[in-house]
This record gives structure tokens, C-alpha cells and sequence, in this order.
């Protein structure tokens, strides 16, 4: 059975047509939108601050969603955003960050605190986007730090709508099965 926990007087938010793993876990102050899934091994902690993962966006196996707490450091916290059909690859980590809708986060990626994606991005895998760092629309962003490459073509935009339904889909034959 999937873990599901409360902290403190927070509960998570799991819209009826999502998808959460088994061997995932979801803590806390977490939102989970419609037909968005949540896959082995992820971890979605809203303990210090809220996660809101919009719909149909997938967060796949080994993820880190984390927040940033109200502190000397960082007045008010920083929650987590997640847009609507968002693919989140293997092994990111989004920590207190805003991700747009309709991007691709490549595998092993990492997103850091107060970092602002706008809509239609996409990061390559293993990339680091760096604190404070805010992203234009349209564009393919790789490197450590982040540098943007160039503008997204045709395909790339329609493969961010396609990736999101094809893991909308695939949620449905996990829960179904």
C-alpha cells in the first residue's frame, strides 16, 4: 500500500484520478492534481512549506520534491510549484522551486530554491538550475550551472504535450492492472 502521512495538522491533497506508487512517499502539505502520478521510489515532502504538482504531470521514479522552511536564511520558506503536464525524469530533485507547465525536466536534474521555470522548457538531464535562477519560455536549457541553448522546434513543443498524456495513459494501466 501506497505511504501516505500527515505532518503536524497537514494532509495530503490526492485528487481521485491520481496515481501514487506503492512504494512511494507523499508527506504533509502536498496537493496532487488530476491524473498526475507519483512513481516508485519518489518522495514528496511538504513538511515546512506546501508541494503543489498541477494535473496530468508525472513525477517519476527516485524524485526528491522538497521545500525550504520560514528562517533567518529564507523569510516565509519557499514552496514547491509544479505546473499542469510537466515531466519530471528519473532522480530530480525540485527543491522549493516554480516549475511552468508543459515542461521537461531531463533525468538527474536539479532545481534549487527560489528558481522560477516558465512554460514550455526544457532542462537536460543532469542539469543544475541554481538558486534564484528564472528561466524564459520556448527555450532548451543544459550545463551546471544552467545556460540556455536555444529555442525549442516544433517537435520538441509537441513532445511536451505527448509526454504528459503518454504518462496520463500509462497511470491508468498502472491503477487498473
Amino acid at each position: 500500500m501506497m505511504t501516505i502521512r500527515n505532518y503536524k495538522d497537514k494532509s495530503p491533497n490526492i485528487h481521485a484520478t491520481a496515481f501514487i506508487d506503492e512504494t512511494a512517499l507523499v508527506i504533509g502539505d502536498v496537493t496532487i492534481g488530476e491524473d498526475s502520478s507519483i512513481w516508485p521510489m519518489a518522495v514528496a515532502r511538504g513538511d515546512v512549506q506546501s508541494i503543489k504538482i498541477g494535473k496530468r504531470t508525472n513525477i517519476q521514479d527516485a524524485c526528491v520534491l522538497h521545500v525550504t522552511h520560514d528562517g533567518e536564511f529564507s523569510p516565509g520558506g519557499f514552496p514547491l510549484t509544479v505546473g499542469d503536464d510537466v515531466t519530471v525524469g528519473h532522480r530530480v530533485i525540485l527543491h522549493a522551486c516554480t516549475v511552468g507547465n508543459s515542461c521537461l525536466i531531463g533525468m538527474s536534474a536539479t532545481i534549487m530554491d527560489g528558481a522560477v521555470l516558465a512554460d514550455k522548457i526544457i532542462v537536460g538531464a543532469g542539469s543544475l538550475v541554481p538558486t534564484g535562477k528564472q528561466l524564459e519560455s520556448g527555450y532548451l536549457y543544459v550545463g551546471s550551472p544552467v545556460k540556455r541553448v536555444r529555442e525549442l522546434n516544433e517537435k520538441e513543443l509537441a513532445f511536451l504535450e505527448y509526454s504528459a498524456r503518454h504518462y496520463s495513459h500509462l497511470k491508468d494501466q498502472h491503477q487498473h492492472s
